[in-house]
């Protein structure tokens, strides 16, 4: 038997996702985004309503998206629930930043996956970025130098219950075990 629910929607998972920022006077800002997702080979897509994030997409027209983490959850959670209009997040949370090597956009070093993005459209609340670069902290590589999704520990946000989630357990090989029903 099933139950309906409606219009209640839950798409899983929802990556945590930081979107880092400069403003027009270089001051960095991050903040919370759990609708959006990869898109095609080398784009993302994310909707936003307006933030100062959306201000300084708009002016610089590049930013970096990082991965919330199983370590870095109570930031993360902070990123989302306070405003960069209300205070300053990055000094207030004690986050470590660099500019990153290939866009005008903060590196947060407390992420340990980061994309480095240049803005193709903002409209309608849905941004569009193109990935020009993505670093890893080398915590979270194999050893074939690959990301290791089971060292990251990305975090998803649970829509269904208001929860993060830990992402890491393989449970199959893509594009392989279902030639096992051939």
């Amino acid at each position: 038997m099933r139950k309906d629910f409606g219009k209640k929607t839950v798409i899983t998972p929802l990556p945590v996702l930081m979107i880092g920022t400069y403003d027009s006077n270089g001051v960095a800002d991050v903040m919370n985004a759990a609708w959006g997702g990869q898109c095609g080979p080398n784009h993302i897509s994310i909707s936003l309503s307006e933030h100062k994030t959306t201000k300084n997409l708009r002016e610089k027209g590049e930013f970096t998206l990082s991965f919330a983490t199983k370590d870095t959850v109570l930031i993360s959670d902070y990123f989302g629930v306070v405003s960069g209009n209300d205070e300053d997040k990055i000094t207030k949370s004690g986050v470590h930043v660099s500019k990153a090597k290939n866009v005008d956009a903060p590196l947060i070093e407390e992420y340990p996956l980061t994309l480095e993005c240049k803005v193709l459209s903002l409209d309608d609340g849905v941004l569009i970025g193109e990935v020009v670069n993505m670093s890893a902290d080398e915590s979270i590589l194999d050893e074939s130098g690959n990301v290791d999704l089971g060292k990251l520990k990305p975090i998803t946000f649970d829509s269904a219950s208001n929860t993060y989630r830990v992402v890491g357990e393989v449970v199959g090989k893509a594009f392989s075990d279902g030639f096992n029903l051939k």
